[in-house]
């Protein structure tokens, strides 16, 4: 490929403290953590909403937030959570996996939090380059919007896109997938309308983990060549719609070309998924519809940061505890690989999340939050989810605002101070 060298002024804008790239989980409690404690926050955010994988992402339900006996990923994320139930009335007051998620609602939710901190949103503006002072000090950001390019310089940026864009675009040093390189599959969500709940809810479970569910009859019959294994979870959202994580895209996420196939390949998967559902499961979903396909594709992984520290599964096995820790994990090992092995815990049972995994190796001023934080490949499969997000998002941004106020390093902020913000603001850790 041919290089081209721009030859142009751009204009800079520095009236931001901390500036943080992505708008999911991670990015809004990481904004909202960061301005509540007097920051000058900028959120960035290429889309036109909020929430990341819970609203553009059409995700149908939230993963564990108990152990199995209480709430463990308390503070911002239990604020987030409780909120966004109100959204799904004829969900159990005591339910805590698997709750189900209605998209709309939670955009309202995630927009009041990030408003009411005080933060500043920037939507439809995406990262387009890097800027360094030296190579441990991100000096300013290049965006694209519809203002052209324009540069947005801070004292400290956290990273929270999912595939770790910023801190690569810097030069931090990452992995992706297994030994061989091999990445999870993705999963293009969508959802179905006209489809009568009496039925649905009473007649046979669909989950694949059930043997009498019809997707073995639909994969069986050969008609559906994009429906090609029983991964079908689905979660009611409200009257008449159901929302679906179901099937798999092999895709490099990383890449341009593959990436845009594969969000044409989900919307016609959605549509052998309607046709198959009316054929096979006809009293439910005989009239039902698409509804809606998600603008984001159900991506599960992308590039690993590598931090200070590297969260391995060795130490989700030993239900390790960290000195800096910063929230607490009780996840299974979901890995979307075939023949990849699940690792459960028993109820009560969690792990620490350390900080430094949320700190890139080498960058005075750069934090991570989200997936793209430092972990070996099979735990990343328990660490990924939106309800881990959140814990390390606010956890990030409460340090970049100790940043401000201490040590210009990420690497010598004060753990005790931090972990006593954290507690102080509801987060739970031991």
């Amino acid at each position: 490929m041919k290089q081209y060298t721009l030859r142009r002024r751009i204009d800079l804008n520095d009236f931001y403290d901390i500036i943080i790239v992505g708008g999911g989980p991670a990015g809004c409690a990481a904004a909202i953590a960061a301005a509540r404690d007097g920051s000058k926050v900028l959120l960035v955010e290429a889309t036109g909403t909020l929430g990341g994988m819970g609203t553009a992402g059409m995700v149908p339900a939230w993963c564990y937030f108990s152990d199995g006996e209480k709430i463990i990923y308390r503070g911002i994320a239990e604020k987030i959570f409780t909120e966004a139930r109100k959204g799904v009335p004829h969900e159990a007051e005591n339910a805590m996996a698997w709750v189900d998620i209605n998209p709309e609602q939670l955009k309202l939710v995630y927009d009041r939090f990030v408003k009411q901190s005080g933060a500043d949103v920037l939507f439809f503006t995406r990262l387009a380059g890097v800027e360094m002072s030296s190579k441990s000090e991100v000096d300013s950001l290049i965006l694209a919007s519809k203002q052209g390019l324009t540069a947005y310089k801070a004292k400290v940026y956290i990273d929270c896109t999912g595939d770790g864009d910023l801190a690569a675009w810097a030069g931090a040093i990452y992995e992706i997938g297994d030994r061989n390189h091999t990445m999870q599959s993705a999963t293009h969500c969508f959802s179905l309308a006209g489809v009568d709940m009496f039925q649905y809810t009473m007649g046979v479970r669909l989950h694949g983990d059930n043997t009498e569910s019809p997707i073995y009859e639909i994969l069986k019959s050969g008609k559906y060549p994009l429906i090609e294994d029983n991964h079908l979870c689905q979660n009611p959202v409200g009257p008449g719609v159901v929302q679906f994580n179901a099937g798999h895209i092999n895709v490099n996420t990383l890449d341009d070309k593959q990436l845009s196939d594969a969000m044409i390949r989900g919307r016609e998967m959605a549509n052998q998924y309607k046709e198959a559902l009316q054929a096979y499961h006809s009293k439910a979903f005989g009239h039902a519809f698409v509804n809606n396909t998600a603008q984001l594709l159900g991506v599960r992984e992308g590039r690993r940061i590598l931090g200070d520290y590297v969260l391995t599964l060795d130490d989700f096995k030993a239900r390790r505890q960290f000195p800096d820790e910063i929230g607490r994990n009780s996840y299974y090992v979901d890995i979307h690989i075939p023949g990849s092995e699940s690792v459960h815990y028993g109820k009560g049972e969690s792990h620490g999340i350390p900080y430094r995994i949320l700190t890139p190796k080498g960058f005075k001023n750069l934090l991570v939050a989200g997936r793209c934080a430092s972990s070996d490949h099979l735990v990343y499969g328990s660490i990924r989810v939106m309800t881990n997000c959140l814990v390390m998002g606010e956890a990030a941004g409460t340090a970049a605002n100790i940043f401000m106020h201490g040590p210009r390093d990420v690497h010598e902020i004060d753990v005790r101070q931090l972990r006593g913000r954290l507690r102080e603001a509801g987060q739970y850790f031991l």
